[in-house]
């Protein structure tokens, strides 16, 4: 694949962001793409391995190989064939996911891995502008009408899927706009969100129908979790109307920290705080919770906390301490030792090197406050012993905080909805389905199915994507007694 010594012959070059200080300004996109030339350089680098570790490492199981050498060769509409077989919406994973596909490269075992993600970006970017990205609609229809609750990654690609397999496909969604955590859950200077008003259009020109402001099932949303619904639909309403029903919805319920101080005012889920901005970027209210001036506190290390992180910046805060519970990791993993898994290792995004302080081994103890307002944060240092986290004597300390922010990850979905349908749960909350064998996605409910963060909790795009597809496959064959839809 590519040039046989392209791997030897040409550095790794990864996409170039626009100035901190430019990029602050404002909530676009700021990763510059690479250009044609490039990205065939860095396709060119991709090995004949013989075994391509990088198909398993990535969860819809795109096929790099392949599209590594169309794009080195300059066949760019094949290449974008390629991708768009195994995933339905490589401009969304192309600037959010983590690329586990580049940790398990062949390349990666003592050298710099290809720049897999990048070239996934130049190829969907270059389909859109040469308008090769086209409705595809199904020649015959079936007559089957399948209900899709939940309009994220999951859900979209499960009415995609459904819709081309000839069925009739509506999508119910409780918030405002399509898109679920991808458009509400994710900063527009990661993503912008017309990215996914266009893959509206064309889901709507192959006959998916979009209904938003609905609630499904549930009549009361837990705390921190947006709900803009004017309308309610019941469980059997649906089951009723409907030949199947396919539930997406995100892991939305927030992890709490019930410490002392937790009511005071500025202590915020994440979501309570990035919600509101991305409705203030596509001309809603402003967001009542600002950081201008404030000296915030972010709460967990993981993908959330960095966008509190950014967003923080961009509203101008005074100062952004990042509190992550869990040891410093290793700057660089142990490549013999954990390749080709995910490693772990020190992780600094883009939102990190805009301004923040990181601190590791750290635990919440209180929330001190003045006239109802949170000022400070007490916290403590903590030590492995004896298999567990513990306190080190004598290491409490404070912080000024004006604004904290819970980024502490989600815990699972929105319980209610499984209650009305009556899904079985597992131990963690979530819908309760297989992935493989026959009635693979199916619940124990008849003729209801469930992908995505609502089986399997809080999880990536690159997953909610793979799952849609596959249960868009196993109602499929419910419907229709086979399928030809992929896997």
């Amino acid at each position: 694949m590519g040039k046989p010594t392209g791997f030897i012959e040409y550095q790794r070059l990864s996409e170039a962001y626009a100035p901190v200080d430019k990029r602050l300004k404002n909530y676009k996109e700021f990763v510059v793409r690479l250009t044609d030339e490039q990205a065939a350089i860095q396709g060119a680098r991709c090995m004949d391995c013989g075994v391509p570790f990088c198909n398993n490492g990535c969860p819809v199981n795109n096929i790099i190989p392949d599209w590594n050498d169309l794009v080195y060769r300059n066949h760019w509409r094949e290449a974008i064939e390629v991708l768009h077989s195994t995933n339905n919406f490589p401009e969304f994973t192309g600037r959010i996911c983590p690329a586990p596909c580049e940790a398990a490269c062949t390349l990666n075992i003592n050298s710099d891995a290809v720049g897999i993600k990048s070239i996934e970006h130049a190829i969907i970017d270059k389909a859109w502008d040469e308008g090769w990205v086209v409705p595809q609609p199904a020649d015959v229809k079936t007559g089957r009408k399948v209900a899709v609750v939940g309009s994220g990654p999951a859900g979209l690609a499960a009415a995609q899927q459904l819709a081309r397999a000839g069925h009739e496909v509506t999508v119910f969604e409780k918030n405002d706009r399509v898109g679920g955590l991808l458009r509400y859950g994710i900063p527009d200077f990661k993503m912008e969100k017309w990215l996914i008003d266009r893959r509206v259009e064309q889901m709507q020109a192959e006959g998916v129908r979009f209904r938003t402001g609905v609630l499904v099932g549930a009549e009361e949303m837990p705390a921190g979790i947006v709900n803009d619904a004017t309308e309610v639909i019941s469980a059997e309403q649906l089951q009723q109307d409907f030949d199947a029903v396919v539930l997406t919805g995100g892991a939305e319920v927030p992890r709490d920290l019930p410490v002392p101080g937790r009511e005071l005012g500025g202590v915020h889920f994440a979501l309570e705080f990035l919600i509101p901005q991305n409705k203030q970027v596509a001309g809603d209210k402003p967001n009542p919770i600002s950081a201008k001036g404030k000296h915030v506190v972010v709460i967990g290390g993981g993908d959330t906390g960095s966008d509190c992180v950014g967003t923080s910046n961009r509203h101008g805060a005074a100062s952004v301490t990042q509190f992550e519970l869990m040891p410093m990791p290793p700057v660089q993993e142990n490549k013999p030792l954990t390749w080709p898994y995910w490693p772990t290792k020190l992780r600094t995004s883009s939102s990190h090197e805009e301004g923040c302080e990181r601190d590791f081994a750290v635990a919440t103890k209180e929330f001190i406050g003045k006239n109802g307002k949170v000022k400070a944060l007490k916290a403590c240092r903590l030590e492995w012993k004896d298999g567990r986290m513990v306190e080190v004597p004598g290491s409490e300390f404070e912080i000024k905080a004006d604004l904290v922010l819970f980024a502490m990850g989600f815990t699972n979905p929105v319980g209610g909805v499984l209650d009305a349908f009556g899904v079985a749960k597992d131990a963690r909350g979530n819908a309760s389905a297989a992935t493989d064998g026959e009635g693979c996605y199916a619940t124990n409910v008849p003729k209801v199915f469930a992908a995505g963060d609502m089986r399997r909790g809080q999880s990536l795009v690159v997953w909610a994507i793979r799952e849609g597809r596959q249960c868009a496959r196993a109602v499929d064959e419910y419907l229709m007694g086979e399928s030809l839809l992929p896997r």
